[in-house]
This record gives structure tokens, sequence and C-alpha cells, in this order.
């Protein structure tokens, strides 16, 4: 399975603060905001990535990420000239993809929560074919794609920001299709605001009984970065969550965990930013794994 990361937002919900520095790279307490998406992609096993940025921030992603090797990754990055919706991520990765099934997530979305990395293994395991997303439940879900369920707890619609939802569900921004994604997408018609939604890709999938929903419980958490609230509250999320001593969103300690990275490449990135509090963790992490060999 690939992976997509979509960072090619401008941010305008967080100006001035995205004019100088695009929303992917603002940080989240200690970490940029993209670590987040590429943690969660990494959990689920996933080593090729493309990620899908603004115009003009080659340079600054490169300069953060490189080619992902450090992590143990692959990573490549495509350019989205013009902003027209979550689902133009499977026309620009078409290449990308090739003929595998793709997992996309959004480069302002955050998850963790206990054992996610089991659900998201079972998420690229199980996809035969189809799509695969998750539902999320919110006190309001009117700003986003709401899944309405039967008395079986089968999904049976989704429908994109409604004035009256029918369920307090919400489609977070992670999904997993088989291949046939790409030529849904680009079949999709724009929706009234001139974007490919993401939900019109879903839809399709579920009419053709396709579409499996796994429901994340109340021990989850999941943000959308998107807004300075959103942003502040998250930090603050992260920041209680890793008083417990596990630090959220760690690349290197990922990569390790996956035998993708050796005790002595992680060594080098605790080196590198041994002054830092993540660096102090990466020491953590690699004394732990020494006193077990």
């Amino acid at each position: 399975m690939k992976g997509i990361i979509l960072a090619a937002g401008k941010g305008t919900r967080l100006h001035p603060i995205t004019l100088p520095v695009c929303k992917p790279l603002l940080p989240v307490y200690d970490k940029p905001l993209i670590y987040y998406s590429i943690a969660t992609l990494m959990r689920a096993g996933i080593r090729d990535i493309l990620i899908i940025i603004p115009p003009d921030e080659l340079k600054s992603f490169e300069s953060l990420l490189g080619d992902g090797s450090k992590y143990g990754v692959n990573i490549s990055y495509k350019e989205q000239k013009v902003q027209r919706g979550i689902a133009d991520a499977f026309i620009i990765g078409e290449e990308f993809i090739g003929d595998d099934s793709v997992c996309l997530a959004l480069g302002d979305n955050i998850f963790y929560g206990p054992a996610f990395r089991q659900k998201l293994r079972a998420a690229v395991k199980g996809l035969a074919e189809g799509a695969i997303i998750f539902g999320y439940y919110v006190n309001d879900p009117r700003p986003f794609g709401v899944v309405e369920f039967d008395n079986n707890g089968t999904a049976i619609s989704i429908e994109e920001k409604p004035s009256n939802p029918k369920s307090n569900y919400i489609v977070p921004g992670l999904y997993f299709y088989d291949n046939s994604v790409i030529e849904i997408a680009k079949n999709v018609e724009p929706s009234a605001r001139g974007e490919l939604e993401i939900t019109s890709v879903n839809n399709v999938y579920l009419d053709a009984g396709k579409l499996h929903v796994i429901t994340l419980e109340k021990e989850y958490s999941w943000f959308d970065a998107g807004t300075a609230d959103s942003l502040y509250n998250a930090a603050g999320e992260i920041r209680s969550a890793q008083r417990s001593g596990k630090m959220i969103g760690c690349l290197e300690e990922i990569a390790v965990h996956n035998h993708w990275i050796n005790l002595d490449e992680l060594e080098e990135a605790a080196e590198k930013m041994k002054q830092t509090q993540y660096g102090k963790y990466l020491y953590g992490v690699l004394n732990e794994l020494r006193d077990e060999v």
C-alpha cells in the first residue's frame, strides 16, 4: 500500500501566522504538524509516501524531511498547483500509486490513542477491495462529512456539512482505498464550491456496497488543526498526553520499532538534537532498546 499526505492547504483560516510558513510546518507543541500525519502512515506499515505540497514550498519540506531515509521511508513530493479538493490527491498521485492500494492522510489531522497501530494495520491488511474509513464521535458534526448508520451499525449514507446531521459520527482525514479510487476521483463531479469532494468518492464506494466504516471509541483523540483554537488545543492535548513519558508522533521511534532503522541510526538522530527535549527522548528510547539486547 502507498501513502499520500495532502499538505497543500494555504492555511487561510490561520492567517497571519501561515503567511510566512505553510500550515503543515507549523509547530504542534514539540513537533511540526506534518510529523503526526507521517507517523500515522508509518504506524500503518506504509513506507512509500507522497506528500502533496503547496507551490514553491519544496525546499522547506526537503529541509525538514529530506527523502525520508532517516526514518526508513521513501518520501517524494508533488505540488498541487490549484486547490481542487481532497479527491484531487488521487489524480495528482496517479503515477505514484501505480497499481497499488492507497492510504490518504490529511496533513492537518492528528490521531492518537491506545492500540491505534493495530487498528491501522488491520485496515491495511483487511482491504482486499473497496474502501475503509473511520467514524469519529463529535458533539457538533455539522462542519464535517457525517456518517449515518442503520440499526445494525452499517453505514448507509455520508453527507457533507449537513445542516441537520443524521448522526454525531464524522469522517476524519484518514482513508484507505483500493486502486479503483483513481478512476473514481477522475469521474467525480465538482461540488457547488468547485471542489472534488472526498465524500463523493466515499459515496461511490458506499453505493457499491464496498465501504466499511470503523468507529473510533472515546479513548481515541482526533484533531483537525486548521484553526488557531484547534491548533492550540491540539498542542495542549499532546503536551498533556506526553506527561506519561511516551512521545506522540516521534518518527525515529516508530522507525526503529518497525525495524526500518537500526540503533546506530537512532543514536545519530539523537546526537543531532541532544540539546532538545526531542533529542533527549530519543536517547531514552535508545537506552531502553540497548538494555533489551
